[in-house]
């Protein structure tokens, strides 16, 4: 099931921006705190659909969700992740 109120969930609402709006190897850093995540999926469609520029979103930089989205400029993000998910459940 899709969490549209995924942000009360996310493993970094108790992070300031500080930490998740990183450049370098403290990106790693902040791909960390996704790993863990339980709506890692939901806040990358986020980033991804709404073409945030800026900080590390469901795990990902801004340098990669710039390289998928260039990959699959026309995608919806959250249908397909959606999709993907209801599949995964029913097999």
């Amino acid at each position: 099931m899709w969490d549209d109120d995924w942000t009360n969930r996310a493993a970094c609402r108790t992070k300031g921006p500080d930490d998740l709006f990183v450049r370098g190897a403290a990106q790693n850093q902040a791909k960390k705190i996704c790993a863990s995540c339980p709506v890692v999926t939901e806040c990358l469609a986020e980033a991804l659909d709404n073409r945030i520029e800026w900080g590390v979103w469901g795990g990902m930089t801004e340098r990669e969700r710039r390289a998928l989205l260039r990959r699959r400029p026309a995608t919806s993000f959250r249908e397909l992740f959606e999709t993907a998910r209801r599949e995964l459940v029913a097999s």
